[in-house]
C-alpha cells in the first residue's frame, strides 16, 4: 500500500498491495490492492464480517498481515518498530465505530486528550483548539457535557473532532453512521463531506451504509469474500451487472 510518498504528495502505484489476512482457517482479505490519492475519500463497502474493520486495523498496525505491503507517509507499516509506528500514528486520525469516548471526561476534555499527550500547546492554546474543533462539528456549546449526556450521533461528532485534533494527514473512519437513525446518519454523512471539503484530508471510510457513502465518498470499493469485487464511483457500481453488486447497491 502506498498512502503518500512524503505525506503531502499524490500517491503513485498501489495503496494496499497484495494484502492478505487470515484468522485460523478463515481468509479475511485475499491479496487486495487499491490506491488512495491525496485529498480523496475512499469508502470501503461490504457486508458485516467481510474484513472492513480488519483493514483499518492493518493500516494502523494493530494487526499484522500474512502478506502484502502497506505504506503510509512513506513508511512500511508492518515492518515498523513500536516507536516508529507511534510517530506515523500521530499523522492518522481514527474514528472508532462506537466513538470510544472516555466516560469520565467531558466532551472538551475528550477532544483535548490527544493535544495534551502529543503537543506542547499551552492550556489556553489547547482550549482554543478544542473550541474550534467542536465548532467544526456543531458542538461548541456542549464543551462541558459528559458523554452520557449527549446522543449517539453527538458522540460520533465528538469522536470525529478528537480524530481531527492533531491535524492528521490521513483520516480513518470505522462505520461512522452505524447504529444511527436515518436522519442522524445523513447529518453525519454531510458533516464528513463538509469537513473533507474544508480540510482536504485524505480519508478511508469503512461502512455498509451505501446511501451514506454516496454522499461523501469520491470512490467506492466493494469487498466480498476477501476480494475487491468492484471499484469506482457510485455510478460505476450502480451500472455493474454482477448479481451481488446489484443486490448490495439496491439499498442506496
Amino acid at each position: 500500500m502506498r498512502i503518500y510518498e512524503e505525506c503531502r504528495q499524490r500517491i503513485s502505484g498501489r495503496a494496499v498491495n497484495g494484502l492478505r489476512k487470515r484468522f485460523g482457517e478463515q481468509t479475511v482479505l485475499n491479496g487486495i490492492g487499491f490506491t488512495v490519492a491525496k485529498g480523496e475519500t475512499v469508502a470501503v463497502l461490504g457486508r458485516s464480517g467481510t474484513g472492513k474493520s480488519v483493514l483499518l486495523k492493518l493500516l494502523v498496525g494493530l494487526e499484522k498481515p500474512e502478506a502484502g505491503s502497506i505504506q503510509i507517509c512513506g513508511q512500511p507499516i508492518p515492518d515498523l518498530k513500536p516507536r516508529e509506528l507511534n510517530d506515523v500514528r500521530k499523522k492518522i486520525g481514527f474514528l472508532f465505530q462506537g466513538a470510544a469516548l472516555y466516560d469520565s471526561l467531558t466532551v472538551g476534555e475528550n477532544v483535548s486528550f490527544p493535544l495534551e499527550r502529543h503537543t506542547r500547546l499551552s492550556a489556553s492554546e489547547r482550549q482554543n483548539k478544542v473550541q474550534e474543533l467542536l465548532w467544526d462539528v456543531g458542538l461548541d456549546s456542549d464543551l462541558d457535557k459528559m458523554p452520557s449526556q449527549i446522543s449517539g450521533g453527538m458522540q460520533k461528532r465528538v469522536g470525529l473532532a478528537r480524530a481531527l485534533a492533531l491535524d492528521p494527514e490521513l483520516l480513518l473512519l470505522d462505520e461512522p453512521t452505524a447504529g444511527l437513525d436515518p436522519i442522524t446518519s445523513a447529518e453525519i454523512g454531510k458533516l464528513i463531506s463538509d469537513l473533507q471539503e474544508r480540510r482536504k484530508i485524505t480519508s478511508v471510510v469503512v461502512t455498509h451504509d451505501v446511501r451514506g457513502a454516496k454522499s461523501f465518498a469520491d470512490r467506492l470499493i466493494l469487498l466480498h469474500e476477501g476480494n475487491i469485487l468492484v471499484e469506482g464511483d457510485f455510478r460505476d457500481l450502480q451500472k455493474s451487472e454482477d448479481r451481488f453488486v446489484s443486490h448490495f447497491m439496491s439499498a442506496a
